[in-house]
């Protein structure tokens, strides 16, 4: 690259990193605020709920990353024009693809990154989010019993204890369950012990009794006994996968052969085949958001134009073009011929942008928007100024008048 094209690059490339750090902080506190339950309800540290919030933030680059592209290369190009650089490279006779050469040289590595994100980032993230959530919630109960207190893990089921012992075992153990609105539940136990065997953690209580009810029209059962252990999976709600790894953890090969007994596989292709593609699609918006900025405020323009209707346009084709790959996606799940949808799209936007930049023109003509609804309502203007003028003339005087 010539040194003025470095220039931009490092420029544009700034003011990406501004942008992308600055969003990816919003992002994130909206995540920590989701996830602030972690710490207050269920008794986990603050490096926990740094830990799983900035392993959820991956799942969201792909989409933040092209904006943040977007911004940084419209704020590049309206500085230079704003600083006349534009404008006297074309009155040199360069093109807008002198300005444009290393803008798309920046959103090719964006798309690269979006790739590796897509990839191997947001997978490996997901997956290790999944291990700290088991992790969470094997301590539930350790951490959020407090003695003399009932303690409600989810929805109709109710920790109580004595006291903790100062090894971590529960002593005086109360649990009622309720969740099976068919069957109620209620554990007695003088002692209750967590032991961890992976993938999964059991309590286990010696020295009680099990209450009992399936019938209100019959007494209850009360079963004693010595030991008894209670796998803590129970509390937690399950979807109907169990393990079974989501699209969106599994790496591209088990996307593209997942294993013969993947349930949700069996249940979901669509989802399989619509989370494939679009991460083989999602970076082709990179270099179609890029086109979109040079097509709209590539071009050299007077200080006294105003260039706020060429941005908004940029912005509205961005974000239509990203909210209708965003909406394929549902399209293909339902349809698998609605697939070369995903990639059309954002090949279409950079063809059509191509466009108009070999040909001068404008996303939006060569008037502004306002001109042009002037323009419609000309006539109507002048039929009303015709009319004013009209009662605006003074009377005549007549010769009576003026005896």
């Amino acid at each position: 690259m010539s040194i003025f094209e470095r220039y931009v690059f490092r420029q544009a490339a700034g003011a990406l990193l501004l942008i992308l750090s600055s969003l990816s902080g919003i992002v994130w506190i909206a995540l920590a605020l989701r996830q602030l339950s972690v710490v207050t309800s269920q008794g986990q540290d603050g490096w926990t709920l740094l830990k799983m919030t900035t392993l959820a933030l991956p799942n969201l680059m792909a989409i933040i990353a092209p904006f943040a592209l977007l911004i940084a290369t419209i704020h590049t190009l309206n500085r230079l024009n704003g600083d006349s650089e534009t404008i006297v490279l074309t009155a040199s006779g360069a093109t807008v693809w002198r300005v444009g050469r290393p803008l798309l040289v920046l959103g090719f590595l964006v798309a690269v990154a979006v790739s590796f994100v897509n990839h191997i980032g947001q997978p490996w993230s997901l997956r290790l989010l999944r291990e700290y959530l088991v992790e969470v919630r094997t301590d539930l109960l350790s951490q959020v019993i407090q003695p003399g207190r009932f303690s409600s893990p989810e929805p109709k089921l109710t920790f109580h204890i004595r006291e903790r012992a100062l090894n971590g075992d529960l002593l005086g153990l109360v649990m009622h369950d309720q969740r099976d609105p068919k069957l109620s539940q209620s554990y007695l136990a003088e002692r209750g012990v967590i032991v961890k065997q992976d993938p999964t953690a059991y309590l286990v209580m010696t020295d009680g009794h099990i209450v009992r009810r399936s019938d209100p029209a019959k007494p209850p059962e009360i079963i004693e006994f010595k030991s008894y252990a209670i796998d803590l999976n129970r509390f937690e709600v399950k979807d109907d996968e169990g393990s079974d790894l989501k699209p969106r953890e599994r790496y591209l090969n088990e996307l593209v052969n997942p294993e013969p007994t993947s349930a949700l596989y069996r249940r979901l292709p669509g989802q399989f085949r619509s989370e494939l593609h679009e991460r083989l699609a999602n970076p082709l918006y990179p270099i179609a958001f890029v086109m979109i900025a040079l097509a709209a405020v590539g071009q050299a323009q007077s200080t006294r134009q105003n260039r706020v209707e060429r941005v908004v346009i940029a912005f509205i084709a961005a974000v239509a073009a990203r909210i209708a790959g965003l909406a394929l996606n549902f399209v293909v799940v339902l349809n698998a011929a609605a697939t070369p949808l995903l990639y059309a799209l954002p090949l279409s936007a950079i063809v059509l942008s191509a466009v108009f930049i070999r040909r001068g023109a404008r996303p939006r003509g060569s008037f502004g928007l306002t001109d042009r609804i002037m323009d419609a309502f000309a006539p109507v203007q002048a039929l009303l100024a015709g009319f004013a003028a009209r009662f605006r003339r003074p009377p005549r005087h007549t010769g009576a008048g003026r005896a």
